[in-house]
């Protein structure tokens, strides 16, 4: 009887790869028998530190670096895949996102720029780039966050590019559907990660976060990849431009 849940033998591009969630979904899927390419800019370190675990578990994680923001990185990820010998994608993570999270009045146009260059217009040109790549029975999954719906201190741009992101989704679901292309959100709650540092009273934010949720503990790394895995998988066959929220249950308690 098929394994519905396994993702053995598949392949998938992970944007935002190498750190956080990303980094995690990286390596649960790699583990899971599944081929990766994480792809990174910045973080040279967390890129290498990745390289090595994977080469001691004996992992098929490749790494390459480009800047999703510019169409020439765009180009050299399909430039690489091909190196790579793949003609075909299982699925598309979409991790890769940036931010200022300043009041108001702080906020300039080119903050407002250069969120939405990643968060949303280089996800838009990097899906366009990969549609004939996937496969039919493929998946693309963009990890957004509470704040595409909620109001989040000092969270303005980052929250309105989510929610962009978030619209974009259900629009590219609808497209793609009919090509056997699969598109969802997953949108973790509080999930401890570097980023949580430049967020203003970031050990406030995340005692609070863990007073309210009902199991009592935030949502682990762990738990979220689990569930980048299950909406990747043909266990997930019926599910098309909807939102997983995977948040301990906060988002459900006053």
């Amino acid at each position: 009887m098929k394994d519905l849940f396994s993702i053995r033998g598949k392949r998938f591009l992970i944007a935002g790869g190498t750190r956080g969630i990303g980094q995690a979904i990286s390596l649960h899927f790699a583990r899971s028998g599944a081929s990766v390419i994480a792809i990174h800019v910045r973080d040279v370190n967390s890129a290498e530190k990745l390289r090595s675990q994977s080469l001691q578990e004996g992992l098929d994680i490749g790494i390459h670096r480009a800047d999703l923001t510019n169409p020439k990185g765009i180009e050299s990820i399909n430039g690489y895949l091909n190196e790579s010998g793949w003609t075909s994608v299982s699925g598309l993570i979409y991790c890769a996102a940036t931010g200022v999270h300043k009041p108001i009045e702080e906020l300039t146009l080119r903050h407002f720029d250069w969120t939405f260059a990643l968060n949303v217009r280089a996800f838009f040109e990097l899906v366009k780039t990969m549609i004939p790549k996937l496969t039919n029975g493929s998946s693309v999954v963009a990890i957004s966050s509470m704040g595409a719906q909620r109001a989040v201190p000092f969270y303005a741009v980052v929250g309105a590019s989510k929610g962009a992101l978030e619209s974009l989704m259900r629009h590219l679901a609808m497209e793609l559907a009919p090509r056997g292309i699969r598109v969802n959100t997953l949108c973790p709650g509080s999930v401890i990660t570097e980023a949580w540092k430049t967020m203003p009273d970031s050990e406030k934010r995340i005692a609070e976060s863990t007073h309210r949720t009902p199991m009592g503990r935030l949502v682990t790394l762990e738990e979220v990849a689990s569930a980048a895995l299950f909406l990747c998988s043909d266990a997930a066959s019926g599910i098309i431009g909807q939102k997983l929220v995977v948040d301990g249950g906060v988002s459900i308690v006053e």
